[in-house]
């Protein structure tokens, strides 16, 4: 029997089979724990991590950090000259906190 986090894997490699970030257009991808959210923006043709960001200082509910974080990891992408992204959900469904970020870093001027 698989667990939620093994079936959670197994979508994301799907997910991953079709999607690829480079350096015009990185992957912004989203891990999401039962309490904290990250979301990063991978360059996969260096295998390098652009930006990175967490909420590791942001305090509030949990949907309402996941949009901080999305418009914070916007804020930092236009400091690297990016806006348009190819957004990994990481295998998880796209509501609640996913969609939250996705929606901030809209808000924040990513294209995706």
């Amino acid at each position: 029997m698989l667990t939620n986090t093994t079936k959670r894997q197994i979508r994301h490699k799907r997910v991953r089979a079709k999607i690829q970030g480079d350096v015009n257009k990185p992957r912004l991808c989203v891990f999401r724990s039962n309490q904290h959210i990250y979301a990063q923006l991978i360059d996969d043709a260096n295998n390098k991590t652009i930006v990175a960001v967490n909420d590791s200082e942001i305090k509030g509910k949990k949907t309402d950090t996941a949009k901080k974080i999305g418009l914070l990891i916007a804020e930092k992408a236009k400091e690297k000259k990016i806006t348009e992204v190819v957004f990994d959900r990481g295998g998880y469904q796209y509501h609640g906190r996913v969609k939250a970020l996705a929606d901030g870093a809209r808000e924040g001027g990513l294209k995706f």
